[in-house]
This record gives C-alpha cells, structure tokens and sequence, in this order.
C-alpha cells in the first residue's frame, strides 16, 4: 500500500510517482497539465490540477517493457506514445513526483475528461493495471516502486502511469512526427542521464519509428539542451517496496 504524506493544499494524500513516457516527459508540457495553459505544440488549452504546484522531484526512470506509436494524433500529425509493460525491453521515461490527486487529474486531461476527480487506485496498486475505460490512455499501470525523497521512510512509493488496454486493438503503427519526436527528445535529454546519441538512438529504435527514423534523423532534430558532463544514472523500478 502507498505509503501517506502530509499535503497541504487537500489534507493527507499519498505520493506516487507518474511514470511518463511521451510528451510529459517534457517539464513545459507538463507544467500545463498541473497549473492550466497552452501547452508547447498545442492546440488548446489544458484546464490544469485541482493542486497546480510542480513535482516533488523528477528523475531519469527505466521501465520493464517498451515504448511503441500508433494512431494518429490530432496535435503532432503522427502517432503518438504508448507503453506495452508485457514487452521485452526497457522503455525509458520521467518520473515525478505528485499526489495521487495531482495523477488523477492529469490522467483525466489525457483520457479527455475533466479533471477534479480522485481515481480509485485500489486496483491498481493491488494488481498492477486497472482499465478505466476503452480509451487510448485509459489503463492505469503500476510499473513498479521507486523510493520516496526528503524522507527516510522505507518501502518505495508506487510508479504509476497510463496507457492503452492492449496494443492489439491500436490497429497499425504509425510513426511519430518530427514535432513529436523532437519533444520527446528534449524531455529525456533535459535529465542529463542520457547522452545525445543515446536518446536519438532510443526513439528511433521504438516500434513504429523504427524503419522510418534513423538516429542521425532523430539527432538533427534539435540541439539537446542537457547537462555537458558525464551522464548520470537513471533510476530503475523495483518489482515490488523494499522490506523496512
């Protein structure tokens, strides 16, 4: 069970981590889905977080399985992320940390319904997925337990995410814009755990940009703004909270 934290905006809410994987991933992005706004590549304007306040902290996260794009997004033109946690492989990705409240009403944005309602995570953090509904990110997956920060309390907080219920019923792949790609790109290069060529590498690898990007493709999209040191390590999910 996730462990409780003071919050001060909603009385107790428990942290998890939001485990993103696709735009989010980009920290402008996902401040519009928290305190309202135009995100950047846009084409309208997100209502925001009952709790607008930014992540606890956000770390380079590796997650059991892959990332892959399908459908066509209405914004970039191209398919758009989602993540299979029954494939082999490691998907690459941001976590951040939030209340469970803060999750739900960013889920609520991305399944297209408004935001100001607590999910029930019951199912999910007893199971490890709980499909809402049909919809393209209305599965709520838990990919494992990362440890919580500024307190050194035990167990790990639950790292939570949303996707599609299978990969199946997406229909083909479809490959991601140069838009799309260039956001996710500079998302993961902003964590500095990962090295230019590495990120170009990754995206273009995903089921769905492989056969249609190259890394050099990827690469020239932008400059990456990320840290010139050495690359740092990124976190990795546990399967389950550590024994106190």
């Amino acid at each position: 069970m996730a462990a409780l934290a003071s919050d001060g905006v909603s009385g107790r809410s428990f942290r998890v981590w939001y485990a993103a994987y696709g735009s989010n991933m980009h920290a402008a992005r996902l401040g519009c889905y928290l305190a309202g706004g135009r995100p950047p590549g846009g084409a309208g304007t997100l209502p925001g977080c009952r709790d607008p306040r930014g992540p606890v902290a956000s770390v380079a996260l590796l997650l059991p399985g892959q990332v892959y794009f399908a459908t066509e997004s209405p914004v970039w033109g191209g398919g758009r992320a989602y993540y299979d946690p029954a494939a082999d492989g490691t998907a690459w990705g941001v976590a951040h940390l939030l209340t469970a409240g803060q999750f739900s009403d960013i889920a609520a944005q991305e399944m297209y319904r408004p935001p100001g309602t607590d999910l029930d995570l019951t199912e999910v953090l007893a199971t490890g997925r709980c499909t809402l509904g049909p919809g393209r990110y209305e599965t709520l997956v838990r990919c494992g337990f990362l440890d919580d920060v500024g307190t050194d309390r035990g167990g790990g907080l639950p790292v939570l995410t949303f996707t599609a219920p299978s990969k199946d019923g997406l229909g083909e792949l479809r490959a991601p814009s140069a838009g799309y790609l260039r956001l996710l790109a500079a998302g993961l290069h902003a964590t500095g755990a990962w090295r230019p060529g590495e990120v170009a590498a990754y995206l273009a690898g995903c089921p769905g940009a492989a056969g249609h990007w190259t890394p050099a493709a990827v690469a020239g999209l932008s400059v990456p703004t990320a840290p010139t040191g050495p690359p740092g390590r990124p976190s990795r999910c546990r399967p389950g909270p550590r024994s106190s």
